[in-house]
């Protein structure tokens, strides 16, 4: 079993299309892959929204989809249960699902809520605890615009602080970049394994799966070249997309 933590430099940076691109990737590559939601916010139970873990389901197929504990108020998990009178989460509680999706499943991506140190449960515990109980490594999600370096590089340093290792994604990089971005590109700090074009969760579920493997480096399932993912970003669809998508490995 490999187990991925995925989370983000901040909210809104893209970590559900990114664990759905990450988990389309590794199904597409021959792997069961299993998604878990330890905490969502802002969806409650019955709720008509779509929670992430359906997103990463309706987007990507993984062979499974878990989503631990629920709340209705867009808010840190911890915050969140507070605020509702739930229980809050408990880490080893987080663990055992991962531990138990592992006895099934070739690959299982955990996703965050928020940044790397938002308040997850009870004692307070964050996403860099549950990796440092995992040892497993984590994907940062990053802003393509202004901001990104200091956000991406304090996230690093917190996994660095912690003894993890950390690789960095573009959640959403635009169609026309500016050179604030194609900067951003060049100089952000850690190691860049994939690029996801802006609006990729806005695809149909077939060109999203049958597309995932082109914005990732091998390390997370992908085709694209490591060496080139910084000198080129994503731009769109470009014209040989069709025959790569179509190509057999």
């Amino acid at each position: 079993m490999t187990v991925w933590i995925v989370s983000g430099t901040d909210t809104g940076v893209g970590k559900t299309v990114v664990t759905a691109a990450i988990a389309a990737a590794a199904s597409a590559s021959g792997h069961r892959v299993a998604v878990i939601k330890p905490g969502q916010s802002g969806v409650g139970p019955g709720s008509d929204e779509e929670s992430d873990v359906d997103v990463v389901l309706r987007l990507a197929a993984p062979a499974s989809g878990l989503t631990l504990a629920s709340y209705p108020d867009p808010l840190a998990p911890l915050a969140a249960a507070e605020q509702v009178g739930q229980p809050p989460l408990l880490l080893g509680d987080v663990i055992e699902a991962v531990r138990r999706a592992g006895q099934d499943h070739d690959t299982v991506l955990v996703e965050g809520s928020g940044g790397l140190l938002v308040p997850m449960g009870e004692g307070r515990w964050t996403v860099a605890d549950l990796a440092a109980a995992l040892r497993c490594p984590t994907v940062v999600v990053a802003r393509a615009g202004l901001g990104t370096l200091n956000h991406t590089a304090l996230t690093l340093e917190a996994l660095a602080h912690r003894r993890l290792t950390g690789y960095v994604v573009i959640g959403a990089w635009p169609a026309v970049p500016e050179l604030v971005h194609w900067r951003n590109l060049a100089d952000l700090p850690g190691e860049l394994v994939g690029v996801l074009p802006d609006e990729a969760g806005s695809l149909a579920p077939p060109r999203f799966r049958a597309s995932a493997r082109l914005w990732f480096s091998p390390l997370l399932f992908g085709r694209a070249d490591p060496q080139r993912l910084r000198a080129d970003g994503v731009t769109g669809p470009p014209q040989e997309w069709p025959e790569l998508v179509d190509r057999p490995d």
